[in-house]
């Protein structure tokens, strides 16, 4: 018999929801988990998941389409002693279902849908998993009966030593291409480092605009070698409005590669010291921070050796995945 039978629900990813997922359906399967993920076509696509059933939850709400996914899920369901659903749009649909649901959120909301969504989560999720202290906060606000932060760790990613021959300096973005993102402010940004190469490593809704914005930005798509490319960064940037344990912002200070970031959400207590944080969406700040990293080569390995020590006392993934299925074996009481 599996330890725990566990279904993964999640919505349309293209970035760390999708790969955190990843992880923790390895990590679960590893400790004798018996675990089906659903989700839609596209994040099968983009993610080597395993035992995946196709449910389409889309980012936004569509009635007609989500009453078919909602029954879908109740269905998989039953086959499965945990639900444990990523994001609010799949928590949605997820905690229509008759066993016990958790609910991880990943990123903050907006909107008076959104806030509908959330307040239906909070009240019906058995546990809900909160990247981020704010995410926390705010869930208790709207009736969450447990709620616990999640580590959230990034996915261990091992540079092959192969240069992507971006040239240098090299000024990298990773993430995807989402309003939240901030790649607005980067590229307000960029013209105060004309020496520099500018590249972004992602996909999302906003990839044709921003390409046809920025022709000289090199848009990288979505990749596979990403810690080839921090390794090959001079600079990381991280403009973003939101962020909850960025996958990006850990995976850059575990590389040691220097973090200019956005002073927002969760970041703050999760770079500490190890990185140089700035006013969102001020452009100026993040142009002159970048400046002068890259300025100050002595100044930029140190600053991506203090980040290196500042990631060496984070969760891991083990322990992600042991927190995780703690909580499904506690409800299993």
């Amino acid at each position: 018999m599996p330890d725990v039978r566990v279904l993964l629900v999640l919505a349309t990813s293209t970035g760390g929801v999708g790969r955190h997922v990843q992880s923790l359906a390895a990590g679960l399967t590893s400790r004798g988990c018996d675990v089906t993920v659903a989700g839609p076509a596209s994040t099968r696509a983009a993610f080597d998941l395993p035992s995946y059933e196709v449910v389409e939850i889309g980012s936004a709400p569509h009635p007609a389409r989500d009453a078919v996914a909602a029954t879908r899920l109740r269905a998989l369901s039953k086959e499965a002693d945990v639900v444990h659903a990523h994001g609010l749009r799949a928590g949605a649909l997820a905690v229509l279902s008759p066993k016990p649901v958790v609910v991880t959120l990943h990123n903050a909301v907006t909107g008076r849908i959104a806030a509908v969504l959330e307040r239906l989560v909070a009240r019906r999720a058995a546990v809900l998993l909160a990247a981020g202290a704010d995410l926390a906060e705010r869930a208790r606000a709207v009736g969450a009966r447990d709620v616990r932060l999640a580590p959230v760790a990034a996915p261990a990613q091992v540079a092959t030593g192969l240069d992507p021959g971006l040239g240098h300096p090299l000024v990298l973005a990773v993430g995807r291409l989402h309003p939240q993102k901030g790649y607005d402010v980067l590229l307000r940004a960029r013209s105060a480092w004309p020496e520099a190469v500018v590249a972004v490593a992602g996909d999302g809704p906003l990839a044709d605009a921003l390409r046809a914005q920025a022709p000289d930005v090199r848009w990288l798509g979505a990749r596979s070698d990403v810690a080839d490319l921090l390794a090959a960064a001079d600079v990381v940037v991280l403009p973003s409005t939101w962020e909850a344990r960025s996958l990006t912002a850990q995976e850059a200070l575990r590389a040691g590669r220097p973090l200019v970031a956005s002073a927002v959400g969760e970041l703050p207590a999760l770079v500490g010291d190890g990185a140089v944080l700035v006013p969102p969406g001020d452009a100026e700040a993040l142009a002159a921070a970048v400046r002068r990293l890259l300025g100050d080569p002595a100044a930029a390995a140190a600053l991506g050796e203090q980040g290196r020590a500042v990631a060496a006392g984070w969760p891991s993934e083990d322990d992600t995945v042991e927190q995780v299925l703690g909580v499904y074996r506690e409800l299993l009481r």
